[in-house]
């Protein structure tokens, strides 16, 4: 598979705090990669540095084939890479679908106001959302959680970079939220998620990357990483939470 996306050496700081220290991954075309840590890891910094919040201090970062490195968030997202926030941020004065279209105005492709609402409803109905003439406010959490996803695939990204979507979620919202992220990588596109329900991303994941201060702890297979005992130490706390999370009953 080819790689969409390629970090090498990526590095950010604040002042004397080293957030991010020469992290490298890559993603591969199709493919859904995990990425874990305690809180403090780094891993919503990585987030932002990647889709350029943040400029990284050291480091490459390659996406579809063009160096993004010094890119704004606007060039990222031109060129097919979306991202959700771990805390959603719905317009709460418009419209569900009024959400969207700003989502699809500002994607990869430039449409005018009529073929980005077509792009807004074709995508709110692939992550189920139906009453799109409600306000955003009106929406529970995972309902907001979905409109933030829809906002994203409305830019129509090769990439999708998820931040906690599932954190919130009760059982059933979260067995809905896995089945629909599992759609979005059979409809050809990449994720990245950050996560912290660790037997939902160890399921989803084709791989996992773990970070701890700042640093790439380890990268593998999930059944790998699980079984990195450096991973349990700092992170998974206990043995024995092995046995939970590679159960499949």
């Amino acid at each position: 598979m080819n790689t969409i996306l390629e970090v090498r050496g990526v590095s950010k700081r604040f002042g004397g705090l080293v957030a991010v220290s020469d992290v490298s991954f890559s993603i591969a075309e199709g493919e859904i990669l995990g990425l874990i840590g305690p809180n403090g890891a780094g891993k919503t910094t990585l987030f932002n540095v990647v889709n350029g919040v943040y400029k990284a201090d050291q480091g490459t970062i390659t996406f579809a084939g063009k160096d993004i490195t010094r890119c704004s968030p606007d060039q990222v997202v031109h060129f097919g890479l979306a991202r959700t926030h771990q805390i959603v941020k719905p317009l709460n004065g418009l419209t569900v679908l009024d959400n969207v279209t700003v989502g699809a105005c500002f994607g990869r492709e430039y449409l005018d106001m009529a073929a980005a609402r077509k792009v807004a409803s074709e995508v709110l109905q692939q992550v189920g959302l139906e009453r799109t003439d409600m306000m955003a406010r009106s929406l529970t959490i995972a309902g907001k959680k979905r409109l933030e996803i829809a906002r994203a695939l409305a830019a129509k990204p090769k990439l999708l970079l998820l931040d906690e979507v599932l954190a919130g979620l009760n059982p059933t919202e979260v067995a809905a939220m896995i089945e629909l992220v599992r759609k979005i990588r059979d409809r050809g596109i990449s994720v990245l998620m950050i996560e912290h329900l660790m037997q939902a991303i160890m399921s989803l994941s084709d791989r996992i990357v773990v970070l701890n201060l700042g640093r790439k702890l380890a990268e593998g297979r999930p059944d790998e990483v699980v079984h990195n005992s450096d991973v349990v130490e700092c992170y998974l706390g206990f043995p024995d939470i092995v046995d939970k999370l590679t159960r499949t009953d």
